[in-house]
């Protein structure tokens, strides 16, 4: 179990790399790549050349809906 200072934190704003990403969303990278070309994960923006993210925001909202859903049952 981590402890209150190993948690990460998600920033209100701002950008996050993948790596990042999934330490809120515990899925796969192919299954991360699988929902954006889906529509169900949020598209990453381009920063550079080699380099990607992801809104923040985008990503607190992605949370909240997770919340948002009843279980399937």
């Amino acid at each position: 179990m981590l402890s209150k200072q190993q948690m990460p934190t998600l920033p209100h704003t701002g950008f996050l790399r993948l790596d990042q990403v999934l330490k809120f969303i515990p899925i796969s990278e192919s299954s991360w790549y699988s929902g954006i070309k889906d529509g169900r994960f949020p598209q990453p923006i381009k920063l550079g050349p080699r380099t990607t993210a992801y809104r923040a925001e985008d990503i607190r909202k992605l949370i909240d809906e997770f919340g948002v859903q009843s279980p399937a049952q």
